[in-house]
């Protein structure tokens, strides 16, 4: 809200306004001088950004950008928040990740600012009857506990419980989640179970602790699968409302039925959608309690994470920036819990470094940089209220999508959800394979004679239902390759870099196909002649203008010299002698995995 002056001055008073047809006319002109002669709508749809759903981010929004009324922080339709206060009191709930039963670890994460303990436990992470050890020392009325233990739901619940009798908190005293989730499990490993147990945890929760929950709805499985924003929220919302059907056959009324649900969401490192995809949830879910009969309980409960997609294996410190972007977009949005994945979450067992810059992260942006001293500080933006209101209608869509083939778990098992999750990331990979969504580290800018960390395994998560994608996996699988042929020969592959004409000529082609090599696992020589190099194959690197001249006697004189191929960086041509192109958008993957074929890497 803008403060006018006693005296009514206006600094902006003496300027004309200006209409968005005067500003479209500069764009054209702009983009004129770019060689695009576009006019009015199409010069502003020229700066349009496609994004997941069908959905797209224009380059200016504006007053004339309406979005449905998004309540007020704590009141339905909960767009601003679930509560009134937001996290202004005491901040998010920090909520650090443990597969391992190490108690020391633990015990020096709630030391140091964690919150809460989300603890895998079962098959694939602590073994139940170790589930005391580990929570030796955790004052259990003071730090909330998230369970996470698929088949083993009921019996780590009961041994918390256990645990909880025999330390004598109070059951009022008692926070945190059970974890039950029948749905998510069946999608990480194709397998359902009896969820007679977890309606029979439910109505305990419901009737002697308060403060715990038995079910979580988490969208990760679905995240992990290659899927969208909007697909995210629609598994969430078919899930949350299965669950509801359960639990009301079960006794419960939809109030309570709504207060035993916690949803998990996917963080990422593009910040607006993640900070639209929480406000969103929110307000669907609220719709959901609204129709079930229940308004005043659809304050959705959000526990947000940093999306295990977008961590790289390799350059792994530059997960840092990726989490901490995820961070503030989890924070900014409303989640009332964040979990900040360890920068070598990919590669094994997090170590204590890596765990303290995890939870140091949160502390830094809710102590330091006091985004929480604001409830829903990006709503009012019409960009963030326009993208909240279009991705929820994209996600309600795809729940009514779900709902039409009979529900969450008919659509699992019929193989829908896998399909359309599938399709989703077939365009998303094609987009990485071309650089188009590029990855620092891996597919741009990546070092090849960077040391590898190396971890201790983690325990194998659960498998067997839907796949598990992760961004980097097109390249990982090259730089493996290379990475082998190293191991066994004592050199990567190489590729000599020839350098036409004057620094000022080749420098930024030279430099783009230094890169695109390099993300292959492919070393690039740019010093000496090519009989000196080492390497089998060739590349030019220069002007257009400069290709005209020499490209077809340079291409020739390099295949006098034992070059088998040679391909040329820049826009595709008709050289003699050039066996293929190099050019950005080109398919990355493709073209380096075809390198590595005739190098005779596998």
């Amino acid at each position: 809200m803008t403060v006018l002056p006693d005296d009514g001055l206006e600094l902006a008073a003496e300027f004309p306004d200006v209409t968005h047809e005067q500003w479209q006319r500069l764009v054209a002109g702009v983009l004129r001088r770019a060689g695009k002669d576009v006019e009015g709508d199409a010069a502003e749809e020229a700066l349009t950004t496609a994004l997941e759903d069908g959905l797209r981010t224009r380059p200016l929004y504006t007053a004339r950008d309406t979005a449905p009324e998004p309540g007020l922080p704590g009141f339905a339709p909960f767009v601003r928040g679930s509560r009134a206060e937001g996290n202004t009191v005491a901040g998010w709930d920090v909520r650090q990740r443990h597969t391992a039963a190490d108690g020391a670890a633990v015990l020096a994460d709630l030391e140091n600012g964690v919150t809460s303990l989300w603890l895998a436990v079962g098959e694939a992470g602590i073994p139940v009857p170790s589930l005391a050890g580990v929570l030796e020392g955790v004052y259990l009325d003071l730090a909330p506990v998230v369970l996470d233990a698929g088949r083993d739901t009921e019996a780590a619940a009961r041994e918390l419980l256990r645990l909880y009798a025999e330390r004598g908190v109070a059951k009022d005293a008692a926070r945190g989640n059970l974890g039950a989730d029948p749905l998510g499990h069946e999608a990480r490993t194709g397998q359902a179970y009896d969820t007679a147990p977890v309606a029979d945890l439910a109505r305990l929760c419901a009737g002697d602790y308060p403060g715990l929950r038995a079910l979580t709805v988490d969208a990760l499985p679905y995240h992990e699968a290659g899927g969208s924003a909007a697909q995210e929220l629609g598994c969430s919302l078919a899930t949350g409302v299965a669950y509801l059907r359960e639990l009301t056959e079960a006794g419960l009324s939809v109030e309570q039925a709504c207060g035993q649900l916690e949803f998990r969401y996917a963080a990422t490192a593009d910040q607006f959608l993640t900070v639209a995809k929480l406000r969103a949830a929110r307000r669907l879910w609220a719709r959901v309690a609204e129709v079930s009969g229940a308004p005043a309980a659809g304050a959705q409960v959000q526990h947000a994470v940093t999306s295990p997609v977008m961590m790289t294996r390799r350059d792994p410190w530059v997960n840092m920036l990726r989490t901490t972007i995820a961070t503030l977009a989890a924070g900014v949005g409303g989640a009332g819990s964040v979990t900040v994945l360890p920068f070598d979450h990919a590669l094994g067992l997090p170590d204590a470094f890596a765990r303290r810059i995890a939870r140091n992260t949160a502390t830094i942006l809710v102590e330091e940089s006091h985004l929480t001293r604001v409830v829903d500080p990006a709503g009012g933006s019409w960009y963030v209220e326009r993208l909240t209101d279009e991705l929820a209608q994209a996600g309600w869509e795809f729940f009514q999508e779900i709902e039409r083939a009979g529900g969450q778990a008919a659509a699992l098992r019929s193989g829908t959800i896998r399909e359309r999750l599938a399709a989703t990331w077939s365009v998303r990979a094609a987009k990485l394979a071309e650089r188009r969504e590029p990855i620092t580290g891996v597919s741009e800018f990546p070092h090849l004679a960077e040391k590898p960390l190396v971890r201790e395994p983690a325990p194998e998560p659960p498998s067997g239902g839907l796949p598990v994608v992760r961004r980097d996996e097109a390249y990982e699988a090259l730089r493996a390759r290379s990475d082998a042929h190293l191991a066994a020969t004592g050199s990567r592959p190489r590729i000599y870099l020839a350098a036409l004409g004057p620094a000022a000529a080749h420098t930024a082609r030279l430099t783009f196909a230094s890169n695109l090599f390099q993300a292959g696992g492919i070393e690039p020589v740019t010093e000496g002649s090519f009989a000196d190099s080492g390497a089998t194959e060739a590349c030019l690197c220069s002007s257009d203008a400069l290709y005209e001249e020499q490209a077809e006697t340079v291409a020739a004189e390099l295949k006098s010299q034992g070059a088998s191929h040679v391909s040329l960086a820049g826009r595709p041509g008709s050289y003699a002698g050039v066996d293929a192109y190099v050019f950005a958008g080109c398919d990355a993957v493709a073209v380096l995995s075809a390198a590595l074929d005739r190098m005779g890497v596998s």
